[in-house]
């Protein structure tokens, strides 16, 4: 019989291949100073801080390039949309100007309705929408009561009355409508 060494069952089995192939431990390298291995370390050093130096300046550059360009175009959406209301504002002070008098009662009417079909025209082409209130139930999302009041023939959280209109920019609420709501 030969002797064969038993194994235990938990040891892992040892391929002489794979001691070959094992990480073996860095031999010592040191770069003695002043030689040309040293100096070229030196050079190669200096250009990564340098590649460094650069790449941050040229990330601040952008960052703050970015910042500008955003500020541009804010003002200029802001500036776009005073362009648009200015003709609303001259016909508003043209209508308080007027002498509304007993004959003039309806004309001055018709055109603070044209004034307001205007504007209405303005913001629905920026995405702006009204809030339908009046016959919905309240949703706190949408609408911010100011009054209950007792109702038999309305539903319960059915709103009654707007106070104030409501109005969002797509699907982002700029402000809620202002309601009262009847109590069941």
């Amino acid at each position: 019989m030969e002797d064969t060494p038993i194994k235990k069952p938990f040891e892992p089995e040892q391929d002489e291949e794979a001691d070959d192939n094992a990480v073996q431990p860095e031999t010592d390298d040191t770069v003695v100073p002043g030689s040309a291995a040293a100096s070229e370390l030196e050079r190669q050093r200096d250009e990564y801080y340098d590649l460094l130096l650069r790449k941050s300046a040229e990330f601040d550059n952008y960052r703050k390039r970015v910042e500008r360009e955003r500020a541009t175009l804010a003002e200029a959406t802001a500036a776009s949309v005073m362009e648009e209301l200015l003709p609303l504002v001259d016909d508003l002070d043209r209508a308080l100007r007027a002498d509304a008098g007993a004959e003039g009662a309806d004309a001055y009417r018709r055109g603070v309705e044209l004034i307001q079909k205007q504007l209405d025209e303005i913001l629905r082409k920026r995405g702006v929408e009204p809030i339908d209130a009046v016959g919905e139930d309240f949703d706190p999302h949408l609408h911010q009561a100011v009054a209950y009041e007792p109702s038999e023939g309305g539903r319960d959280g059915e709103i009654i009355e707007e106070f104030r209109k409501g109005y969002r920019l797509r699907d982002r609420l700029l402000r809620p409508s202002m309601v009262r709501v009847a109590k069941g």
